[in-house]
């Protein structure tokens, strides 16, 4: 089961063009998906397999997704590339989360 699958379960997502998740990324995120878009097309074109280009879209749209509160999503980034370097980083138990949030 993929990570995304884990947070997400397999909740359907409305299919949307590449251009609307491309329009709605953060300006340093849009050359990366450019590169892995392209990249999925041939990848699909060759195998006469969409199935990874699907799959790379789905989890674009979900960054998208994320990025509409600009702000947040700036600090999750900022969040993961202190994880990543080995830092830690300021945690609250998913049930306060879920609590401040309405859920």
């Amino acid at each position: 089961m993929s990570a995304i699958h884990a947070a997400f379960g397999d909740q359907p997502m409305s299919p949307v063009a590449p251009s609307t998740i491309r329009a709605a990324l953060i300006g340093e995120e849009i050359a990366d998906f450019d590169s892995e878009y392209r990249r999925a097309l041939s990848d699909a074109a060759e195998k006469l397999d969409l199935t990874a280009l699907v799959e790379m879209l789905q989890r674009w749209q979900r960054i998208a997704l994320s990025s509409r509160d600009e702000t947040a999503h700036r600090h999750m980034l900022e969040h993961a590339e202190k994880l990543d370097a080995g830092d830690e980083v300021e945690a609250h138990p998913w049930g306060k989360v879920k609590a401040r949030w309405g859920l």
